[in-house]
């Protein structure tokens, strides 16, 4: 049975062909069933995990079944455990497994709940309760299972100087217009320092307008207005730059191998059919 995926590509399937290498291909494999209902499965109880995470940070939910909550939560972070130690025994290079992406979420997956164990006592209730909320981190597992999430990683890779270098802009402005408001309004109205100013000038600049603090001065409104214009004008310009080469990655995804029926040849890259008339395409492309 062969059932290839990107982590063959990474870490190598399993070179025996025993258990090993049948477990590589149920558990990183996609394409048989065995596989399918593996991913289905983990997806369930993932979701369930995030489901007891949640409804337990209720106060009153918690009260009346904090036992279930606590036994499921042990139930899913051994089956979590179990998983993640699986996934290290069936890999040719479990180091690169484990400090990969996905090795380090596994990891996130089940380490609170474990390091609970030694962090009994009153004086660390704080910690013990920052530990159950890190468990929503298991959403991260999700991705794996998202087959578009490679194009949308690709996309923010391949935009980060773009948007680096408007996020340079923005904070260079939100420096100048935070010192301009210190200097104009002054502690006497709420601008206590330029850190306070800029927090104030990146509120106003994003159109959020808590109100906490405002300003009195003529000129500090005139700067406000300035700001806000300045906010809805440049608001677009990292969501029009994200969709622009999102485009571009979805256009260079496509292949254009024309169908032998009926022509069309504008099809996704893994189309195996003609998306008109059904025929089966080309293997390869023209």
């Amino acid at each position: 049975m062969s059932s290839h995926s990107p982590f063959s590509d990474q870490f190598g399937p399993a070179t025996a062909t025993g258990w090993r290498a049948r477990w590589f291909h149920i558990i990183f494999g996609h394409e048989d069933t065995a596989g399918r209902r593996f991913d289905v499965l983990l997806i369930v109880a993932i979701l369930a995990s995030i489901a007891v995470a949640v409804f337990d940070s209720v106060a009153q939910i918690h009260l009346r079944y904090s036992t279930l909550f606590y036994a499921l939560e042990w139930f899913f972070t051994l089956a979590f455990t179990l998983e993640y130690v699986m996934r290290i025994a069936v890999v040719d290079r479990p180091w690169r497994y484990m400090r990969s992406f996905f090795g380090m979420v596994d990891v996130l997956a089940v380490l609170p709940t474990w390091l609970s164990l030694f962090a009994a006592g009153s004086q660390y209730l704080l910690v013990v309760r920052a530990l159950r909320i890190l468990r929503i981190f298991r959403i991260l597992k999700l991705t794996r299972y998202v087959g578009e999430a490679d194009l949308l990683w690709l996309t923010l890779i391949r935009a980060r100087r773009k948007v680096l270098i408007f996020f340079s802009t923005i904070l260079t402005l939100v420096l100048i217009f935070g010192a301009l408001m210190y200097l104009i309004e002054g502690p006497e109205d709420g601008f206590t320092s330029i850190p306070t100013s800029m927090y104030w000038a990146i509120v106003t600049m994003t159109t959020v307008g808590f109100g906490d603090i405002t300003p009195k001065t003529t000129l500090g409104k005139m700067l406000t207005s300035l700001i806000i214009l300045i906010g809805y004008s440049i608001i677009a310009v990292p969501t029009g730059i994200f969709t622009a080469e999102l485009a571009a990655g979805m256009r260079a995804r496509r292949k254009y191998t024309p169908c032998t029926h009926c022509g069309q040849a504008d099809h996704e890259g893994d189309a195996q059919h003609c998306r008109i008339c059904g025929t089966t395409l080309p293997a390869e492309n023209d």
